[in-house]
């Protein structure tokens, strides 16, 4: 734990200049801020709300001036404050350090640092200069006697990191206020491809994506968060025939040597975005898929009123234009091993398999072969693969009842609609708020005719001659709050009752089905059947073997499981080329603002106008909910101009001063 010797964050001043070590109390909040990697101790840290410092070596005009310097270099240029203004506070530091300039400068500074935040007009020039101020503030003689020492001066180790909270919150730290910038310039192919660097899926993404950027959006402070997977789908969708242009295998500069082939088990989100960096680092990659199309869990379990199948596919085929091959029906575990691979002489392999087995409810009354009865994972497979592909039809009854509260549940509701049956009721043991599914896929489930039973949980499942008749229920009342701040449910004696009906679909969860491993290939579980990866690497207990998503975290969201494909990707270039994966500063900058975010409070530095967020057209519910046509319209361009202007930018800089 780091002791602060003095500093000051979002309006907390510490000052411990006056104690020596051992009598400075420890503080929680920075139990992670020992070592920036091991063996290389955090010394100071300066970000968008102050500063803090752990060493009483660390030079403060130094520290500015690496600061300042790098909120230049960011700033856009459409604002003259910004990129004026912070230049010139950069050269009055730079005369002071040279011996030009002297103790007089610094209320110069002051002036300047303050225009530069009051008058910025993106987050980036109204936090570029708090730091500064902070300093000038509250430890201006520190200031002092380092400028009268300033032949003493010294330049130190330090890690610069820009980033936005839309940013830290997007698993694949997509850059969305860049690709934002470029939509408001007009420059939609630059625009695409800032979301390219991070994964092929575009469009995909734009879609189906769970936003977790807009709920870390600042303009939630004011109105509404800016429509950040509206413009990511426009943009995607304007510019889809990029990928005809763009990707080839010429594309690709340094190929690696042939010997160092990669092979990815599974063509779902994580083993495509794996196999799409690794291409663009130049190596042979092969697909093994057990599936006779790809896609994964994304092909199998997102029906087509929300993202068209030729969508997704057009997109993964990005991987095959690159050089990669995939190779469908082979499943791991029946048509080879890890051990094959190996001796087909793979040098390293990800795993990339999804959860896709169902979980049962686990009550009286309930088998898996009964008439009426499906899992949420296996009714919408045969979906897709069957009703879809080749009109094969199944009878649902009158009347279906699904158990469960997340995106699996509302979309296998609103299929059951579109596949005719008459009424479709969904039991969630919690409240609506609590709901884990996506706030949009509820209400447009609402919309469709979805009838919804909360607080309520199954305790039975009635059948006659191994066919689904009932459903026997009982009410919840919420509790307490448990370990992990959610409220608990509680059944309410004598409240149980019966609901008639032909089909129930539990939609409670996934699981991992575990066939695909032998006993000799080394790959350990964790205490939840999960393959036990190492967080920050991904390598499984088998050398050179790395697994990511679903069978590592169990069932998750597409973009984290792009997110886990790119950093294997990370982890298998470094593997190949240095035996062993490299430390990543980026990463453990971001885990640093994660920490230091915990207990601030947020606010905007100058006030900002309401604007409307721009709501997609959508097809009338009374006529979507009889077909599979994709629900929601792309946006316009002069939409799209709109939301965009909406952004507020809100860039900050972050510096480590480390010892080496």
């Amino acid at each position: 734990m780091s002791k602060v010797i003095f500093g000051v964050w979002d309006g907390e001043v510490i000052d411990n200049r006056d104690k020596r070590m051992f009598e400075i109390e420890d503080s929680p909040r920075f139990d992670n801020f020992v070592e920036f990697n091991p063996g290389n101790p955090i010394k100071a840290f300066f970000g968008w709300k102050g500063f803090f410092i752990f060493d009483g070596g660390v030079n403060l005009l130094d520290a500015a001036m690496l600061y300042i310097t790098r909120a230049a270099k960011e700033s856009c240029g459409a604002c003259t404050p910004c990129r004026v203004g912070t230049n010139i506070i950069k050269q009055k530091l730079a005369d002071i350090i040279n011996g030009v300039a002297g103790v007089e400068s610094l209320d110069e500074l002051e002036l300047l640092a303050e225009h530069v935040r009051t008058t910025s007009l993106c987050g980036l020039g109204q936090t570029a200069t708090v730091a500064l101020q902070k300093m000038l503030t509250y430890f201006r003689q520190e200031l002092e006697a380092e400028i009268r020492d300033i032949a003493n001066y010294k330049r130190q180790e330090a890690y610069s990191y820009v980033t936005a909270p839309c940013i830290e919150a997007c698993p694949a730290k997509v850059e969305v206020p860049r690709y934002i910038d470029y939509i408001q310039d007009g420059k939609l192919t630059h625009s695409v491809s800032v979301i390219l660097q991070k994964y092929p899926m575009a469009e995909t993404c734009g879609r189906v994506c769970v936003r977790f950027c807009e709920f870390a959006c600042r303009r939630n402070l004011v109105d509404e968060p800016v429509g950040i997977k509206l413009l990511k789908r426009f943009v995607a969708e304007r510019e889809k025939y990029i990928s005809d242009n763009w990707f080839d295998q010429d594309l690709i500069a340094d190929k690696k040597p042939d010997d160092l082939k990669v092979a990815i088990i599974g063509t779902g989100p994580a083993g495509i975005n794996a196999a799409y960096h690794l291409l663009l680092k130049g190596y042979s990659v092969d697909i093994f898929e057990a599936h006779s199309e790809p896609g994964g869990m994304a092909s199998v379990g997102i029906p087509n009123y929300r993202l068209p199948s030729d969508v997704l596919h057009k997109e993964i085929g990005i991987v095959e234009t690159l050089g990669g091959k995939i190779y469908y029906n082979q499943r791991m575990g029946k048509d080879f091993t890890l051990t094959d691979l190996k001796k087909r002489g793979y040098k390293a392999f990800f795993l990339g398999i999804g959860a896709g087995t169902g979980k049962m409810i686990g009550i009286p009354g309930e088998q898996r072969s009964m008439k009426g009865y499906k899992s949420g994972i296996n009714f919408l497979l045969y979906i897709n693969h069957y009703y879809l592909n080749i009109g094969l039809d199944v009878d649902l009854g009158n009347k279906m009842v699904i158990v469960g509260g997340g995106n699996v549940a509302m979309d296998c509701a609103r299929s059951a609609l579109r596949m005719g049956s008459e009424e479709v009721h969904l039991v969630y043991r919690r409240s609506k708020d609590e709901m884990p599914a996506d706030h949009e896929e509820i209400e447009a489930a609402e919309k469709e005719g979805v009838i919804f039973h909360f607080l309520t949980h199954p305790v039975q499942i009635v059948s006659k001659d191994n066919q689904v008749t009932g459903l026997k229920l009982i009410k919840m009342e919420l509790g307490e709050p448990d370990a992990g701040g959610r409220r608990s449910a509680k059944p309410v004696d004598g409240s149980e009752y019966t609901m008639d009906c032909d089909f129930i679909i539990p939609a409670i969860g996934q699981r991992v089905d575990h066939s695909f491993l032998s006993p000799n290939d080394g790959i350990e579980l964790n205490k939840w059947g999960l393959i036990d990866a190492e967080p920050h690497t991904l390598e499984t207990t088998q050398k050179g073997v790395f697994a990511g998503g679903d069978c590592t975290t169990g069932p998750k969201t597409l973009i984290e499981a792009m997110a886990l494909g790119m950093k294997a990707a990370k982890s298998i270039d470094d593997y190949l080329t240095h035996g062993r994966v490299l430390f990543d500063p980026s990463e453990r900058m971001s885990e640093l603002i994660k920490d230091i975010e915990k207990d601030d409070t947020d606010y905007l530095a100058v006030p900002v106008r309401a604007t409307k967020r721009i709501i997609a057209d959508e097809i009338d519910p009374e006529v979507r909910k009889k077909i599979f046509e994709e629900v929601e319209k792309n946006i316009t361009v002069e939409q799209a101009y709109e939301e965009a202007s909406r952004c507020l930018r809100c860039y900050r800089v972050s510096l480590a001063i480390t010892e080496k």
